[in-house]
């Protein structure tokens, strides 16, 4: 009885110790999420090692946009929540609208994030759906433009190591690299579609 007495407490601290640490991890990625940037966001080109081949802006049509966020495949809540509001904002565009988006994901993990792994996590998603695996160069060269920013918070006691928090924005860009709207993030599509609709007009 002793022995399992014990056994309920060690299971019931260990569960206590997880909570506090992802309560932790939590509120440090939500502070990331939804901050604001203090400075201009550049933007710029994007050219990458993609899920479809080397990706450029340039390949993009005259006409098309592309929703650029920034995120990594072992995220636990914000990085999928992201990408299912863009799959729900296509979904609410109209034929003509929807075949010019293309939406972008750019790992700030690519130490862990294969072109592999991101192919298989970007088809959660749809076909549609770009995942981009810079070297670390290319990352911060290319957040820095668009003022992204991440830090790696190591988690020993964790199967996954570290864990990354992340700023969390999405971004209407155009062939050149113009931001034409910033969307601050959101679990639901609506400021996505608006900023979608009101950029590619009817």
């Amino acid at each position: 009885m002793a022995a399992k007495s014990n056994n309920r407490k060690l299971l019931w601290l260990g569960l206590v110790l997880l909570l506090a640490l992802l309560a932790v991890s939590a509120i440090g990625l939500y502070q990331f999420a939804f901050q604001t940037d203090d400075g201009d966001v550049v933007g710029g080109p994007i050219e990458m090692p993609s899920t479809q081949g080397d990706f450029s802006l340039f390949q993009l049509d005259e006409d098309d946009i592309a929703i650029v966020s920034f995120g990594y495949t072992y995220c636990p809540d914000v990085c999928p929540m992201n990408q299912a509001v863009k799959r729900q904002a296509l979904n609410q565009l109209n034929d003509a609208q929807r075949e010019r988006v293309v939406p972008i994901l750019i790992t700030v993990d690519p130490e862990r994030d294969t072109l592999a792994r991101m192919e298989e996590y970007m088809q959660y998603f749809g076909d549609e759906f770009i995942g981009l695996v810079g070297s670390q160069e290319q990352l911060e060269e290319v957040a820095a433009r668009y003022g992204v920013i991440w830090r790696r918070v190591e988690a020993p006691d964790s199967a996954m190591a570290y864990t990354i928090d992340h700023s969390a924005s999405l971004f209407l860009v155009n062939r050149e690299g113009d931001v034409l709207q910033r969307v601050l993030y959101s679990p639901t599509p609506h400021g996505l579609v608006s900023a979608l609709e009101n950029t590619l007009g009817g």
